[in-house]
């Protein structure tokens, strides 16, 4: 789990072949996110799937301090999905999962 800090290219690296083994592409990949509520930036978060016709699925938490944000949606390569949690790294309260 990462909380807002940029991954190492070494990091990167291996899940982009940990991707590449484990699904069929171009393909259906889960993202999944957890949001702070005061976060602004779950709408900012949801811009990044604009024109690929995502499926959003959220869920608030029982005390309402955060929202999972969970997002099925058809990738074409794994450097696709690498690049989405990179932008989304860059977004103060996000923790990716």
């Amino acid at each position: 789990m990462s909380q807002s800090q940029p991954q190492s290219e070494d990091f990167y690296s291996r899940f982009y072949d940990q991707l590449l083994e484990s699904q069929v592409w171009p393909g259906i990949y889960l993202f999944k996110f957890i949001v702070k509520a005061e976060s602004e930036h779950l709408q900012t978060l949801k811009s990044f799937f604009e024109n690929s016709r995502p499926e959003f699925s959220e869920k608030q938490s029982s005390k309402k301090t955060f929202t999972s944000l969970s997002v099925k949606v058809k990738m074409e390569t794994p450097d696709h999905v690498i690049q989405i949690y990179k932008k989304a790294s860059t977004l103060e309260g996000i923790i990716t999962l």
